[in-house]
């Protein structure tokens, strides 16, 4: 799948590591409607200073994620960047507006899984997980499809 890597908002980044295989994310079973215009939510991406990061985003409108064949989100990266609005899988995001225990489950679930991997405080670890297609659809390494 040709696409570009997402942007990282952090002045340091791991290019040289390799993917690191996420297990969780292809199989999280969250529904199209669990989120909802207004809301914000973020998409993780790797580790820094012993936390979970990722780009915040607002969602903005229902949109189909061409990827997976699947209804997907409109989302505004109020940062800009090199692609202000993109759309992404439910499943890629967790709620930053509100609390909710489906996403802080995954959440934990993420944290348990990839913080003791990366015990490098100061480090700043892109996990290599996500790409943007020229038609500004964000794609998991997972649902990355050949010749798509």
């Amino acid at each position: 799948m040709e696409g570009t890597p997402c942007p990282s908002p952090h002045p340091l980044r791991s290019s040289l590591r390799p993917p690191t295989p996420d297990p969780l994310t292809p199989d999280r079973d969250i529904t199209h409607a669990h989120f909802q215009a207004g809301d914000t939510a973020v998409v993780l991406k790797g580790a820094a200073g012993g936390e979970l990061w990722g780009d915040a985003m607002r969602i903005v409108a229902p949109s189909w994620h061409t990827p997976t064949d699947e209804d997907g989100w409109r989302l505004r990266d109020a940062t800009g960047g090199a692609q202000t609005y993109i759309t992404a899988h439910p499943r890629y995001l967790v709620h930053l507006s509100r609390r909710c225990p489906d996403c802080l489950i995954y959440l934990r679930a993420m944290e348990d899984y990839l913080l003791p991997k990366y015990t490098d405080g100061e480090a700043i670890v892109d996990c290599g997980w996500y790409t943007t297609t020229a038609l500004g659809q964000l794609v998991h390494v997972a649902d990355a499809r050949s010749g798509s």
